[in-house]
C-alpha cells in the first residue's frame, strides 16, 4: 500500500496527540516519499497594489518559487516531531540536493534511498548510456547481492564509468533493494508523487487557499473510495498482495522439505532453494526479508510445519490495516471567514518576499524536467495547424471544395 501524506500545518500538537492514539502509524507502511512539486499559485488574491503575501507560508518558505533547504528542513521538522525519527523509518526522494541535505540533518536515524527512476535518468543524460537500462533494473531489483553483483559486472564490463557512478556518487545503499539498509518493501520509485503532480497541473495557477481545498476533496474522495473497498474485502489480505500470494501456493507444490531444527526448515526444488526461518520471518533468497510476503519456500516450510501462511505475512498487507489506514474521515476546512485563527499569527508582521526580476517574454507554465526526462513533442498537421495528426489523418474541411459552388457551369 502506497501512501503519501499532507499536512496542515497549525496545530502540531493536536495532529501528535492523534498520531500516538492511532499507534504504528496508523496501519502505514513507515516510508515518506517525497520530491519537489512546483507551484505557480500566489499566496493570496492582493487588493490592487498590494504584494501577495500570507504570514504562514511565508515563514514556512511554501510561498518560494523554487523549494529550498530551509523549506524543506521545516517542514521535515515538524514532521519528526509527529512520527519521530527510527531505523524503521524510509524516506524515498529524487537526489535534489536541498531534499538530499535537509533529510541528513533533520533525520539521523531513518534510512534515505534515492528514486531508482531519476537515477537511470541521470545515467542517460550524463553517460548516453540507454542500452545498459536493462542491467541496471535487474540490479535494482535484485533481491540478493550474489545477483547484483552479477549485473553489476555487465554493466562495470561495458561501461566502467556507470559503474563506478553507482557505487560511489550515488552509493548501492541509496539505489539497490538487496543493499538499503532499511526497510522500503517494493517503493523503488517516486511515482506516487509524480501522480500527484499530474493531479495538480491545472490547480497549481490557483491561489493557496484553493489549491489546498483542491488537495482535501481529492483526498477525501481517495479516503472514502479506499474505505468502501477495504470494507468489501473479502479474504485475509488485500487484493494486490492475495493475487501475488495465492500463485506461490501451486508454485510450493512438489517442493522437497526437511526441518533442520524447530523453525529452520531447508526447502529445495525450482531454480533455487532456500532456508526459511518460520519464527523471524526470512528465507535466504531475500524475498520474504524484503517484502515481508512469504516467497515460495516460506509457503513450502508454512505447509510442512503445518503453520498457517497468513501468520507469516506483514501486518500491513491485511484488511485491518488497510481499514485502519483510510479509517478516519478528511473533512473539508469550511469557508475562511469561519477559521479560528490564532491571535500571535493575525498580529504577525510578515514583509512580503524578495520579488525577482520578470523575464522576458510569456511565462512559463510547465514545470521544468527533470534530469534526463525528455517530453515527447506533438506533432503539428500542416493542413490546418492543429496538433495531435498529421496531414494525410486530417478530417478539416479547410481548403476542401465541398460545398462551394460549381465553377463550370455554363452561363
Amino acid at each position: 500500500m502506497k501512501v503519501v501524506l499532507f499536512f496542515e500545518a497549525g496545530n502540531w500538537e493536536e495532529l501528535e496527540d492523534r498520531w500516538e492514539f492511532r499507534g504504528d502509524l496508523g496501519g502505514l507502511k513507515s516510508i515518506l516519499v517525497e520530491e519537489e512539486i512546483s507551484l505557480r499559485a500566489s499566496a493570496t488574491q492582493p487588493a490592487e497594489g498590494n504584494p501577495p503575501v500570507d504570514p504562514l507560508l511565508q515563514v514556512t518558505g511554501a510561498g518560494s518559487d523554487e523549494p529550498n533547504e530551509d523549506a524543506w528542513s521545516w517542514f521535515l521538522t515538524q514532521l519528526k516531531e509527529i512520527i519521530g525519527d527510527t531505523e524503521e523509518l524510509a524516506l524515498i526522494s529524487d537526489r535534489a540536493p536541498s531534499i538530499k541535505k535537509a533529510i541528513s540533518t533533520v533525520f539521523e536515524k531513518a534510512h534515505h534511498g534515492a528514486c531508482a527512476w531519476h537515477v537511470a535518468q541521470n545515467i542517460k543524460n550524463k553517460f548516453k548510456c540507454a542500452d545498459i537500462m536493462g542491467s541496471y533494473w535487474s540490479a535494482v531489483n535484485a533481491y540478493r547481492c550474489e545477483d547484483f553483483t552479477g549485473y553489476m559486472i555487465e554493466i562495470s564490463n561495458r561501461y566502467p564509468r556507470v559503474a563506478e557512478y553507482l557505487e560511489n556518487e550515488v552509493g548501492f545503499e541509496k539505489w539497490s533493494r538487496c543493499h538499503y539498509p532499511g526497510l522500503r518493501y517494493n517503493i523503488t520509485t517516486t511515482n506516487m508523487v509524480e501522480s500527484l503532480n499530474s493531479m495538480l497541473v491545472n490547480a497549481r495557477d490557483f491561489p493557496y487557499v484553493a489549491l489546498l481545498d483542491v488537495i482535501q476533496e481529492k483526498m477525501s474522495k481517495w479516503w472514502n473510495d479506499r474505505r468502501i473497498v477495504a470494507t468489501a474485502i473479502t479474504t485475509p489480505l488485500t487484493p494486490s498482495r492475495e493475487s501475488e500470494l495465492r500463485p506461490r501456493f501451486a508454485q510450493s507444490n512438489g517442493r522437497h522439505t526437511s526441518q533442520l531444527n524447530p523453525i529452520t526448515y531447508h526447502v529445495k526444488g525450482g531454480e533455487l532453494e532456500g532456508v526459511v526461518d518460520i519464527f523471524n520471518k526470512t528465507c535466504t533468497c531475500k524475498e520474504f526479508d524484503i517484502d515481508k510476503l512469504p516467497c515460495v519456500h516460506a509457503v513450502a516450510a508454512a505447509h510442512h510445519a503445518q503453520v498457517s501462511v497468513y501468520n507469516l505475512v506483514s501486518p500491513y498487507y491485511t484488511k485491518e490495516y488497510y481499514l485502519l489506514a483510510y479509517g478516519e474521515t478528511i473533512y473539508p476546512v469550511g469557508s475562511q471567514s469561519q477559521w479560528d485563527v490564532p491571535n500571535e499569527v493575525v498580529t504577525r508582521i510578515v514583509l512580503p518576499r524578495e520579488v525577482k526580476e520578470k523575464k522576458r517574454g510569456r511565462p512559463k507554465t510547465s514545470r521544468f524536467p527533470s534530469v534526463g526526462e525528455f517530453r515527447k513533442r506533438k506533432n503539428r498537421c500542416g493542413k490546418c495547424g492543429a496538433y495531435g495528426h498529421y496531414k494525410k489523418k486530417c478530417n478539416s474541411q479547410i481548403g476542401s471544395t465541398e460545398g462551394n459552388p460549381p465553377t463550370n457551369v455554363p452561363g
